[in-house]
């Protein structure tokens, strides 16, 4: 769907063999909650790889990239609560990319996403992002099969923002430079618009280099602010 702010959050990992479930459990009943408790955090939503990519991609949408260098935001990460310690070093080989949304298009929430991670070529910017925001994504929105197409540019200072949460990871994680997600309701149609973005006429004849990555998820979570505010709120779920 058109995101409903101008930040958004991609975090894309793999899990420990064997605390998958743990994870998950912790991510859907408190640390997805948690985050959307944090004002300027707008909608959650989990999605699961359908191929050898990274287990899990989970996404934030906030309403700007100033909300994830926000001190609400810094307060929480820099006090994990006891589940959290025990579940951030469950996950493995993070990406966490802190995004500002250069265009969104659609509407709806696709059951299927297709992300591509790229990067301009050198003096290319203007080119790619034209290309993307101005052409491509547009026309890919509005097809058979998909519902949505949004073109995000991270920002490497604000993703690597020093705090105690991140510190339980065992190792950095990496951040991408530009990511392109296409949602539909169809498989084959958002596999075929990431074979149409990866292919000899997609990123590489329009600017971009040509070592992408694409990957298709499927929608595992999703959780809405006001719903998580309400859960948050509750005595009980205070640490």
């Amino acid at each position: 769907m058109a995101m409903p702010g101008t930040g958004c959050f991609v975090a894309i990992h793999d899990l420990l063999l064997g605390r998958e479930a743990d994870y998950e459990n912790w991510h859907t009943h408190e640390h997805m909650v948690e985050r959307l408790a944090i004002p300027g955090f707008l909608r959650g939503l989990r999605y699961r790889s359908l191929t050898d990519a990274p287990r899990l991609c989970t996404i934030y949408q906030v309403e700007s990239l100033a909300t994830l260098t926000s001190a609400a935001y810094l307060e929480r990460l820099n006090n994990p609560t006891p589940w959290t310690t025990q579940s951030v070093p469950l996950a493995a080989g993070m990406q966490k990319t802190f995004c500002t949304v250069v265009s969104s298009h659609g509407h709806g929430v696709g059951g299927y996403l297709g992300v591509a991670q790229l990067a301009p070529n050198l003096g290319e910017d203007k080119r790619l992002s034209g290309w993307l925001s101005g052409d491509i994504l547009p026309k890919l929105s509005s097809q058979a099969g998909l519902c949505g197409a949004h073109h995000l540019i991270g920002d490497r200072a604000a993703s690597q923002t020093k705090a105690k949460e991140r510190e339980l990871r065992d190792e950095p994680a990496t951040v991408a430079d530009w990511i392109v997600l296409i949602e539909g309701y169809d498989r084959p149609s958002v596999q075929n618009a990431l074979s149409t973005l990866g292919g000899p006429k997609g990123f590489a004849a329009n600017g971009g280099n040509e070592r992408h990555v694409c990957s298709l998820y499927n929608l595992d979570f999703a959780l809405e602010e006001r719903e998580a505010k309400a859960i948050w709120e509750k005595p009980e779920k205070h640490s």
